[in-house]
């Protein structure tokens, strides 16, 4: 049966989420049994494409991400791939109609990776948009289920929220990414001397996400309400975190939400999704 193909694809997709990012994988468990499966195909094909950019430093990634960009139109037009990892995706796409401009400005994001390395303003709403915001669009179709015009409604927080996830990804792996991989996300900063003037700029502006993609949250759906939720009080509590901290220290180390705060942070979500407060 096609249908045994179909599941243990889609277990592909669970899997590479829980491998690659607890966070994500535990907020999505909270959402309803309808949309867990669907959002773990879309980040595992996020995840995936990421990983050529970021990793695969021994292999030609140009290649790689042109040929996972065709074989990923392929999937969606055929409507199968023999890529687990891209026929759960494509299985998401078809089923929730996901506008296929998404896909198109979250590969070219994927390939501004691949050479830039210093982003200007321009250049860095452009890679957020792709790289971050379009993944959170991909999410609310699934979300909205066919309801446009709550898509509608809630496109510009979903986008923030998006947005403030990965402005808070690049604060927590300045490390990595420029000592690693010498790409400057943020415009204008001078790691090599990262004043806390500079840093508190960053925070100003990923303050103001989180305070949009509030604002759409409190409207989701009962469905994805209560996991979207927990994803971002995660991220809004490693935000805090990272602001307590020196622009110096922030460039030292990676820095993380302990388990047991996770859990602090479900429990809490927890009562006031019981309350109705969210």
């Amino acid at each position: 049966m096609i249908q045994l193909f179909h599941t243990t694809s889609q277990n592909c997709s669970r899997v590479v989420t829980e491998n690659y990012s607890t966070s994500f994988s535990s907020a999505i468990r909270l959402l309803h049994k309808d949309l867990r499966t669907p959002v773990f195909n879309i980040y595992g094909f996020v995840r995936f494409a990421d990983e050529i950019v970021d990793t695969f430093h021994d292999h030609d990634k140009e290649v790689l991400l042109e040929q996972f960009k065709k074989e990923t139109y392929d999937a969606i037009q055929r409507g199968i791939s023999l890529n687990p990892i891209l026929n759960s995706f494509q299985r998401t796409v078809n089923e929730f109609n996901i506008d296929l401009k998404l896909v198109d400005a979250f590969f070219h994001s994927m390939e501004m990776d691949l050479s830039k390395k210093v982003y200007d303003c321009e250049g860095y709403k452009e890679y957020i948009y792709g790289s971050a915001e379009v993944v959170g669009l991909m999410c609310l179709y699934v979300f909205c289920e066919g309801k446009k015009e709550l898509y509608d409604t809630l496109e510009e927080p979903a986008r923030s929220l998006g947005a403030a996830f990965q402005k808070v990804n690049f604060l927590r792996d300045i490390k990595a990414d420029f000592n690693g991989l010498a790409r400057v996300y943020f415009p204008g900063c001078d790691f090599n001397n990262f004043t806390e003037s500079e840093k508190r700029g960053i925070e100003e502006d990923i303050h103001a996400d989180f305070r949009n993609a509030y604002q759409g949250i409190t409207q989701l759906p009962l469905k994805a309400r209560f996991g979207v939720y927990v994803a971002y009080k995660y991220y809004l509590s490693l935000f805090k975190k990272i602001k307590k901290m020196e622009p110096a220290r922030v460039l030292e180390e990676r820095i993380r939400i302990p388990n047991y705060y996770k859990v602090m942070i479900i429990l809490r979500a927890g009562v006031k999704n019981q309350l109705r407060l969210i």
